[in-house]
């Protein structure tokens, strides 16, 4: 049975999972998710429909119908955004071949923009990981690559040691749904992988005379997996915020990818190009992080433009 036919339950269960790991989303956002998932899955049910067959014109009764029920706007707004990203994981992953609900707009909800981190707080992260009192040449690998690529955290920590051989100018990466892409590296991020694979190679060599095979992972671990979780990677890099003065609740693996995005369109990147490095089924994905650099300039212009502090009392 493949991950199309599963049972609704199984497509709540491993969106949550997702969430959890790579978005940092908090135990009551998930509690919320799952309970206006179930909710929709009841709806569709009776009408012999599944999440893969819902259109959007589903999606929109179904909005329809919450509404004549008299629910809030929030209330609303947040079942549409839960139905939303659902959607959007099943795109990515292949489960999909399209989003139904990408357009519906919502009731009147403000657009949430995606939490960045400045190039300061970046800065501070990645001397912290280079600072670290254990496994500090891998720690820093994995926060170069992180930041200079924009990776998601699963394609990071499942990379094989055979996509970093050979001092590469770009990195082969296999994203969601199994499609691959190609992504440049940074002086500073080469730099650090070359490090970290000379010393990863000659720990190899040692495991391997005491009968230990040889990993294929650029990350290894003796975990079931075989190669550094995106859950160990998580609070490594909480531990990097902490050790580097940033509050620890604005640090997550996506806020890296965020600040990547957003720091590359500050620079003048173009939204395909940036749509292309993040593996980005979607351009519309993408556009958010040009709602987040006007947000930033219209902070930049209030704070420091002089009619604009005149004009404050």
């Amino acid at each position: 049975m493949t991950q199309t036919d599963q049972p609704m339950a199984r497509w709540v269960q491993v969106f949550l999972e997702a969430q959890a790991a790579e978005l940092d989303a908090a135990t009551n956002t998930q509690l919320a998710y799952a309970r206006d998932l179930q909710n929709f899955a009841g709806w569709l049910t009776p009408k012999s429909l599944h999440f893969n067959s819902a259109t959007r014109d589903h999606v929109e009764s179904y909005l329809i119908d919450c509404e004549a029920e008299g629910l809030a706007k929030s209330t609303r707004a947040r079942r549409l955004s839960a139905i939303k990203q659902l959607y959007r994981f099943a795109f990515e992953e292949g489960w999909r071949d399209d989003n139904p609900a990408i357009q519906i707009k919502g009731p009147g909800r403000e657009q949430r923009l995606p939490k960045t981190l400045s190039i300061a707080e970046v800065d501070r992260l990645l001397e912290a990981a280079r600072t670290t009192k254990r496994e500090a040449l891998r720690n820093a690998c994995l926060m170069e690559l992180l930041y200079a690529t924009g990776m998601r955290v699963t394609e990071l920590v499942s990379l094989p040691v055979s996509a970093a051989r050979g001092d590469p100018r770009m990195l082969l990466v296999r994203g969601k749904g199994g499609k691959e892409r190609l992504v440049p590296l940074s002086p500073p991020a080469r730099d650090a992988l070359a490090t970290y694979l000379t010393a990863r190679d000659a720990a190899q060599d040692d495991a391997r005379k005491d009968g230990t095979p040889p990993s294929r992972f650029l990350f290894p671990s003796r975990g079931k997996s075989g190669h550094l979780t995106r859950h160990r990677f998580f609070g490594l890099i909480k531990e990097f915020a902490v050790a580097a003065g940033v509050s620890p609740a604005k640090v997550t693996p996506h806020t890296l990818r965020h600040a990547f995005a957003t720091h590359l369109l500050a620079g003048g990147a173009d939204l395909r190009s940036i749509q292309t490095m993040l593996g980005h089924a979607d351009v519309a994905t993408t556009e958010i992080y040009t709602h987040v650099l006007d947000a930033r300039l219209k902070e930049l212009v209030l704070d420091h433009h002089p009619l604009a502090k005149a004009a404050k009392p």
